[in-house]
């Protein structure tokens, strides 16, 4: 990190708990490397003082702040303004200050797609399976019509949450209940799991068994958003398969450095984000 001193701008971020971000190590490095006299702090704060630490934190010349959980739907009515694509997916995850407050957006979008456009195909035609239908699945299907995805499938174990899920968006989404799963898989371009099925400490767990993934097609794609373990089951079980993975360690790296531009207003060392975030998932 560079020294802090009095010219030193903030970045941070809010959530609670905070204390295992791994976007301190994440940015600071970025930073560093660039040689901005700049830090990102994370800020613990407690739902009920969500109001006043934001007026403080605007207060004292905070450029910028990253939103986690569980303050990405409840900030929403102390901004004075949301892009289009935190509008879509109900969710902030990134503010930037104005004359008037905090605005917001939502980078999560953007670190979703950013591997799936480096493999440079065309994903008009693809069928994703998007297993859940939580503010991570919003996410991703916002991503996916992003990159001009017409068939989208939502699986879900609960057939009213998977309609009113599907009732919120502008756009023809289809539903589907668990037990439907392995019948969707055959044509299945683009396998996305959005939920905390195998996240750590339940690492043996999987959304899908091997039996359910061996009947994705050659050449499918298994994208995990969990980023700890590196692997997760589910991962493990695709890969062994033959297909494609990717975890949700490139996201997070993704949504981070779209932050960290948004912020500064000049391209930032992606490859060294990645690589510290990935010796912090090692330590």
């Amino acid at each position: 990190m560079q020294p802090i001193q009095g010219t030193t701008d903030l970045l941070g971020i809010i959530g609670h708990p905070v204390e295992h971000s791994l976007s301190p190590a994440m940015h600071n490095a970025a930073l560093s490397d660039l040689g901005v006299d700049c830090a990102y702090i994370p800020f613990p704060v407690a739902p009920e003082h969500l109001e006043a630490a934001l007026q403080g934190l605007h207060a004292v010349g905070t450029l910028g702040l990253n939103v986690t959980i569980p303050h990405k739907q409840a900030v929403i009515p102390y901004l004075s303004e949301i892009t289009p694509v935190a509008r879509a997916v109900g969710a902030v995850n990134t503010l930037w200050r104005s004359d008037r407050g905090w605005r917001g957006t939502n980078t999560d979008v953007a670190g979703f797609i950013a591997p799936l456009q480096r493999m440079a195909r065309d994903w008009s035609d693809a069928k994703v399976a998007i297993l859940g239908y939580g503010g991570a699945a919003r996410a991703v299907v916002a991503g996916c019509l992003q990159l001009g995805v017409t068939q989208i499938h939502i699986v879900g174990r609960d057939r009213d949450r998977l309609q009113r899920f599907q009732h919120s968006w502008d756009a023809p989404l289809n539903i589907h209940l668990w037990q439907e799963l392995s019948s969707l898989l055959a044509e299945t371009t683009l396998l996305v799991n959005s939920t905390p099925v195998g996240m750590f400490p339940d690492t043996n767990c999987s959304p899908g068994s091997k039996e359910d993934l061996s009947k994705l097609p050659s050449g499918a794609i298994a994208y995990d958003l969990i980023y700890n373990p590196r692997p997760t089951q589910f991962l493990q079980l695709a890969n062994a398969l033959g297909f494609t993975t990717i975890d949700g360690s490139e996201m997070l790296v993704q949504q981070g450095a779209a932050a960290l531009e948004l912020w500064l207003g000049r391209s930032v060392p992606v490859s060294i984000m990645r690589q510290t975030l990935l010796n912090a998932l090692q330590s």
